[in-house]
């Protein structure tokens, strides 16, 4: 079957529709936010490994595809996921090790671990299977499958369980109201990702249907984001979108410089059928050594475990430990964040040593404008120009659009 084109594009009005949609629905498939990172890095980018031809489904406006998506209810499945990232990293092997010595030494001890924190950096680059199960608003589990070991994040009711098989050790915090407005704010599945991408929908992007798909043995049209600013790094977004639910099912971003997509994620095997109770159930193993995500918690001992309180420092309060004026220059796929660190520049790979230096120097090219001087660091989607008086821009812009901002606020 051909692939077609709708006739129109959508609009910032589609988009605001959309975020509209969400705010009218209770939230689902709420995860606490000491695991929605990785619920975002899990659940909603994994590429579909099951296409097999073209279905030939009724003609629909892009439009129509995204109140679709708006519209579409799933709040139950499970199923089989994997996601390929390919950000044109170095070689991580040192950095993590050292990384993970340094979190060690001032984070919360031998059972961090089974922190989802902890699991971000391996998601960053590589192919990882995982499976996923969801039954409503208050129980959901994914888990990372390792090389004779497994992963598992659990979220049933009020507890949310992090528990790494192969240290034996597990993370547990518990769920709150606060919990679920935070989650508002933050992707935690493939319907939410295709949102976000879709709030860039104005005259700077091009939403079009591009023909179908099957995904998982599911038909599913293919929704197509490209932006039209020569300045920014994505080249399009691909999104499959489920013919008869309308829930996302496959979420494919390439880079402007072409080559293999920088995220290429979707289901293997999906199913809306009803999670057996017993998924989302979740007992510490005997000997397991848990930490408790709240910190106000004294201290206790149970049978059979080791409980231990975080320490001071492990992890900052929410609102603090980020960035003073952050401003956004420019909108749309364009747009750049900017702050200032208070004069302190990037030190070099030779001032820093061993793995982290060249971790550095690989990533980092010297520029130079009327700005004065800097680094740019660089992946085949963000790229961050820090100058050697410490203002910091960064964006999914090129490495010239970041310069060129950095001119201009001079």
């Amino acid at each position: 079957m051909a692939p077609y084109e709708s006739d129109d594009n959508a609009t910032a009005a589609d988009a605001e529709e959309l975020r509209s949609a969400r705010r009218r629905k209770a939230a689902r498939y709420v995860v606490p936010a000491t695991v929605v990172g990785i619920a975002a890095a899990t659940i909603g980018l994994v590429p579909a490994l099951a296409d097999s031809g073209d279905p030939d489904l009724p003609k629909i406006s892009a439009q129509e595809l995204i109140e679709k998506i708006a519209a579409s209810d799933v709040q139950q499945l499970s199923g089989t996921v994997k996601i390929t990232t390919d950000l044109g990293l170095p070689d991580l092997g040192g950095l993590e090790s050292s990384l993970g010595s340094a979190a060690g030494s001032s984070g919360s001890g031998d059972g961090s671990s089974a922190d989802p924190s902890t699991k971000l950096t391996e998601l960053a680059s590589g192919t990882h299977t995982l499976r996923v199960a969801a039954d409503g608003e208050n129980r959901q589990k994914v888990s990372l499958l390792e090389n004779a070991a497994e992963y598992s994040l659990i979220h049933n009711s009020k507890d949310v369980w992090g528990y790494d098989s192969k240290s034996n050790s597990v993370f547990h915090t518990t769920a709150s109201e606060s919990d679920g407005k935070q989650k508002e704010e933050l992707p935690a599945t493939p319907k939410d990702l295709a949102e976000e991408a879709l709030k860039a929908a104005d005259k700077t992007t091009s939403v079009t249907v591009d023909g179908t798909a099957q995904v998982a043995g599911r038909d599913a049209y293919r929704l197509v984001i490209k932006p039209k600013d020569e300045g920014s790094t994505v080249g399009q977004i691909t999104v499959a979108v489920d013919s008869k639910t309308g829930l996302p099912l496959k979420f494919t971003l390439t880079p402007a410089s072409g080559g293999s997509a920088v995220v290429d994620a979707g289901f293997t095997q999906v199913s809306f059928a009803k999670p057996a109770a017993s998924t989302f159930d979740f007992t510490p193993p005997k000997g397991a050594k848990v930490e408790e995500g709240d910190a106000a918690k004294a201290p206790e001992r149970s049978e059979g475990s080791e409980r231990e309180g975080f320490g001071k420092g492990s992890a900052p309060e929410p609102g603090k430990g980020g960035p003073e004026g952050l401003n956004v220059i420019g909108d749309g796929w364009d747009s750049i964040a900017t702050f200032d660190t208070g004069g302190q520049g990037v030190p070099s790979g030779s001032e820093v040593g061993g793995d982290v230096g060249g971790f550095l120097d690989s990533l980092g090219d010297k520029v130079s404008g009327t700005f004065g001087e800097g680094t740019v660091f660089k992946t085949r989607l963000i790229n961050a120009l820090i100058t050697d008086d410490g203002k910091v821009y960064v964006g999914a812009v090129t490495k010239d659009a970041l310069v060129k901002a950095a001119d201009a606020a001079k």
